[in-house]
Formats: C-alpha cells, structure tokens, sequence
C-alpha cells in the first residue's frame, strides 16, 4: 500500500496540478483558444483593488491628480507589456524564464523570483483583505476571522491550476460586469454626482481655494501605480498558454495576445476611473469608509434597492471579483516561489508546496493590517518593480531589435546560461538603488514623488550601455545544438536521461555528467554536476 508521502509525490506530479511550473508549456498541453488564454488571464481585471487605490489617492489628493497619476501608470504598463506578452506567448515561457534570457542569467533571475514574489502576496493581501471587509460587513464576523476564511478557500481552487482557473474565469465574466455596472451606471444617470462634482473633488482634507491639479500629487499617485508594471508578470502565467502562431501570427492571436498581456491595463484604466468616480461620491457621506469598495458599493446600492438586496449584492460582486483576482494572485505565486527554491535548494517541492506558502504569507499580511498602508507600501515596492521590467523591456526591445545584441531567442536552460548577465542584472540594482535614494529624499525633495521614472530612465539606459560594453558576452555561456532552439527544422521530442519522461527538443539539452540528454528541470535541480558542461566545454559537444 502506497504511503502517505508517496500519494504525495503522485498528486504533485500530475500537470494538471504542476501546470508545467519551471519549464516552458510544450504544444501538448496548450489545448486553448487564445480567446480562453486571455478570458482566463483577464481574470485580475476584475478585482476591486482599482476601486480601493483610486479611493485611496482620490481621497488623499483629489481626483483629478489620481485620474492622471494613473493615466500615466497605465501607459508605462502597455508599452512595457507588449514586446514582453509577445516573447512569452512565441516561445511559451513564464516571466522568470524570459528574464533569465532577457540579460539577467539563470541565478541573477532568482532575484527578480523574488520581487515577482513579492508583488503576489502583496497583492493577494491587498485583495484578500477587500474580500475580508466583505464577509465581516454582510455577517459581522471578526475581521482576523474573515481574512483566514477567505485566504484558506482560495487553496482548493488553485490546486488544478490553468485546468480549472480557465473555466473559472470565463464562466464568471456575466455576473462581475453586471454586479458592478449596475450602481454606477444608476449614480451617473440620477444626476446627483456630474461630471464637475467628480473632477473638482479635491480630497477628504483638502484646503479650500487650492489647486485641482499638483505636480508632486501626480507623481506620489504614478508612483503608487508603477508598481503594477510587474503584472506583466501574473499575465505571463496565462499567456505561456498560448496555441503556437504559425510563421505568420494571425490578427486574431496578435489580438487575444495583446489582450492576455498588457490588455488588462486597458481595464484597469476603466475599472481605477469608475473607482475614482465612486468614490468621490460616497466620501461625502460615509468619510474614509469609501476606502473600502464594500461600504462604497453598499452605499450606492442602498441608494436605490432596499437595504437586505443591497447588502446582497455587494457581497456576491466582492466575493466573486475578489475570488477571480486572488486565483491569480495564489497561481503566481505558487510558480514564483519554486522558480527561486529550485535554484537554491536544487530541489522541487510541487506548486502545491508553494501555493500554501503564498497563502500563508498572504494572510499574515492581512491579520498585520497591511490594507492601511497601501499606498506607500506600492509607492516603495515600485523603485524595485520598475527597474526589474524596464531592464526586460529594454533588452527585448533596444539590444535585441535596433543593436542586435543577443540571440534571437530567449535561452532559459542552465547549461546554456552564465549564472550573472550584468546587461540586465547590473541595470536594475543600480536602477533600484538610485530610484530609492531617490524615494527616501536623499536626492533631493524635489526629484522624491518621481523616483519610480528615475527607475525606469536609469535602467532603461543602462542596459544597452552595459551590452554595448560587455559585447553581449554574458548572455551565452555555450551555444546550443541547430536543433535546439525555438522553430528549429529538426525540433523534435526526446527522453531525459535522468527522469525518462518525453519532453520537446527545446525543453532538453546535452549533459555530459548523465552521458545524454536532460530535461530542463532535471538540470534545475542537479547539485552534484559542478557545472561540468560550463567547466570543461569541450566536454559539451552534444552526441545525437
């Protein structure tokens, strides 16, 4: 009789629970439309955390210098997000694999696992407590009770992965947008809150006789903002899923491509301004409770439906809207975690490991009460955000498409990989270090609310500047086989030496510690090789 642990290990092993973390997504499991792949990655378009920042900053610093805070946020976001979305949906890889290619190197995007990490438990808290505040306002249950119940229910629905999440998704597009439509349609057509009411709101605290608009408000709200650069990255989960293109992408895949990548930015856009809308309305009546989206959005409903109705309906759109994000936010992070444990541990735990470590971490930053500090937790987080997808952003973009520096693929195979690129990896620690400066007022107080730009500039130049110097040296430790590379004629399938399942040619390489071919993973976890096929390269000529 099988053990426990056994059991285990089978149900990790199974990719519908895996969902092909570490490795790229072979053509064999990417059985969706790339109408679903971006229904499934639109999913984080339906949270309410646009309601609450705009709340936030609207309610901090007036609504017109949120609305254009986060016109700018939103315009960084898609303009680093496509070339981004597109290398990930051509060669079907996650975000850490694409920055390991994109000028970082196989132990340099440990680092950027980490800040990816990072921005999904800070967002699962974000949007954990939302839903939190929902459950304790429709049945009063402590607060620190609500958060654990809403962390734990999000387990179960991630454990099958992409399998499950994109009928999840899909099926549950109706009801949000119809759930959240309703009563902000009803307050823009009862005539109490116009379009001057909303612009000319200038804050919970606001001095009267001052300006609308501020310089320093704009950047203190584009900077909170910036932080959502790294959603490129949540997208990049889903968009991996991608069907292959063909020679000749179609309109249609260049479109639900776009969509599944920088497209929730679009979105969000909508979302954040209806938020800003809103709020700016029931700031007015029930003070800083309009933080909250639950006691807007039951504010507004109670306008016009009796009070049970309304208390009903606002819980099923914070239930469901805050359910389709934190999927998201859980199914990230359980593949961001073991993307930076198997390098450092050379061991695999199964995404399920890592989904309860996301969960837990996520709630403990609810019970800490992180939802009260929102914005400077963002405006901090986004030195480091930025840096991090610019540097991608330039590299895919600049050095490889104007300078011509790199290989025309996306390498993500440690055997093929210097462990440091400093192309990528130097740009965002110096980008990082100057932008926090920047944000601490060490560079002065008038150059403080726009450190995330000075992020972006300094990465953005120092990329090509460190390849131009480097010659692009640091992005092939050794070249791979003709046939090893995405789109080669000869690309085929092949059985890993050490783990003797079939992967896809270009998931596999020569290893000659094991005298064969290994797959990606296996190589990921090897700790006993001493890099034999970097070390003595003569040593690496692949046998067919």
């Amino acid at each position: 009789m099988a053990s426990i642990r056994d059991r285990y290990r089978q149900f990790l092993e199974k990719e519908d629970v895996e969902d092909y973390s570490l490795r790229f997504a072979p053509s064999s499991f990417r059985k969706w439309s790339p109408a679903t792949v971006a229904s499934a990655g639109l999913g984080a378009s339906a949270a309410l955390f646009p309601f609450a920042i705009s709340a936030v900053l609207s309610n901090g610093s007036g609504s017109a210098n949120a609305l254009i805070g986060n016109l700018i946020a939103v315009a960084f976001c898609v303009i680093t997000g496509i070339p981004i979305a597109r290398e990930i949906a051509k060669h079907n890889i996650d975000m850490d694999l694409l920055t390991r290619g994109a000028g970082f190197g196989y132990m340099g995007s440990t680092i950027t696992s980490l800040i990816y990490a990072t921005f999904t438990f800070i967002y699962f808290a974000f949007e954990g407590s939302i839903m939190g505040q929902g459950l304790t306002g429709t049945f009063g249950i402590p607060i620190e009770i609500s958060y654990a119940i809403v962390a734990i229910l999000i387990i179960p629905l991630v454990t099958f992965g992409m399998s499950f999440l994109a009928r999840l998704q899909t099926w549950t597009w109706p009801i949000w947008a119809a759930l959240l439509v309703l009563p902000i349609a009803w307050l823009a057509a009862s005539g109490r809150h116009g379009a001057a009411d909303w612009l000319g709101y200038a804050g919970l605290h606001a001095k009267s006789g001052g300006s609308l608009i501020s310089d320093p408000a704009i950047g203190l709200a584009a900077a909170a903002l910036m932080s959502l650069l790294a959603q490129i990255g949540e997208q990049a989960d889903y968009v991996r899923f991608m069907p292959d293109a063909g020679e000749k992408p179609s309109a249609s895949w260049r479109f639900w491509t776009f969509m599944s990548g920088p497209g929730w930015a679009l979105i969000f856009l909508a979302t954040y301004t209806a938020g800003s809308y809103i709020a700016s309305f029931a700031a007015a009546h029930i003070g800083a409770a309009s933080n909250e989206p639950f006691q807007t959005f039951l504010y507004t409903y109670g306008l016009f439906v009796p009070h049970w109705l309304a208390l009903t309906l606002t819980f099923l759109l914070v239930a469901e809207a805050q359910t389709k994000i934190n999927v998201t936010n859980a199914y990230s992070g359980s593949l961001s975690w073991p993307n930076f444990f198997s390098r450092v541990l050379h061991r695999h735990y199964g995404r399920f490991t890592w989904l309860v470590l996301q969960v837990a971490i996520g709630l403990a930053l609810m019970e800490a009460d992180v939802f009260k500090e929102m914005a400077a937790l963002l405006g901090f987080y986004s030195n480091v955000a930025v840096a991090w997808i610019v540097a991608v952003f330039a590299d895919l973009t600049v050095n490889r498409k104007l300078l011509g520096i790199g290989p025309s693929w996306v390498e993500f195979r440690r055997g093929h990989l210097y462990d440091f690129n400093p192309v990528g990896f130097g740009s965002m620690i110096v980008a990082s270090a100057v932008s926090i400066a920047c944000y601490f007022g060490l560079l002065g107080a008038s150059v403080q609310p726009y450190s995330p730009f000075v992020a972006a500039a300094v990465s953005f130049v120092m990329v090509p500047v460190i390849a131009l110097a480097t010659g692009g040296r640091y992005y092939l430790h050794r070249e791979p086989d003709a046939g090893d590379v995405p789109g080669a004629a000869a690309s085929g399938s092949r059985h890993c030496a050490v783990c003797a399942s079939g992967f896809e040619q270009f998931d596999t390489l020569h290893c000659p510690f094991h005298g064969g071919h290994v797959c990606s993973l296996c190589c990921t976890v090897e700790s006993s090789c001493g890099a034999v096929c970097k070390t003595a390269p003569e040593a690496a000529v692949a046998t067919a």
